[in-house]
């Protein structure tokens, strides 16, 4: 068990656990997890912990296939500027180790966005906190757990 799906289970949403055997040579664990999964990259969202200008992390979902846009996390977060979170902070503010990064059950709750895209699903898969683990879940029980708010983060 781990502290994201504690948060799932404690607020009682509807959800799922899906594990598969993660290989650690894989060049993206979001890509990998879509595939082990057999599911659409589009549904499967990575989370990314970005610093904000002038001095707060954040956090920002986007699918895994697709490339982050800082100016428009910028503008959604009402920040100067963003850039990708040094890898000894993101696991310090979140507890989790990179590429198990869940937007659930974070050490320090961050404010939180969510690209636009996940409202079109009924269901989408993030890190359920570990390598190998995701969970399945409403994108608007998502949203309610982290105090999300839905933007336009991609590059086009």
């Amino acid at each position: 068990m781990t502290p994201a799906i504690n948060v799932a289970l404690k607020a009682a949403i509807p959800h799922r656990v899906h594990q598969y055997a993660h290989d650690a040579s894989a060049a993206s664990y979001g890509l990998e997890a879509a595939e082990k999964l057999g599911i659409a990259p589009q549904q499967v969202f990575k989370t990314l912990v970005l610093w904000l200008e002038p001095k707060n992390f954040a956090v920002a979902l986007i699918p895994v296939g697709s490339q982050l846009s800082m100016k428009r996390l910028a503008k959604a977060a009402g920040a100067k500027k963003a850039a990708m979170a040094e890898r000894q902070d993101v696991e310090r503010v979140t507890g989790y180790v990179l590429g198990g990064v869940s937007p659930l059950g974070q050490k320090t709750r961050l404010k939180t966005l969510i690209d636009q895209s996940a409202a079109g699903f009924s269901t989408i898969y993030v890190s359920a906190g570990r390598r190998g683990l995701e969970i399945e879940l409403a994108p608007q029980d998502l949203q309610q757990l982290t105090a999300a708010q839905f933007a336009e983060l991609c590059q086009q």
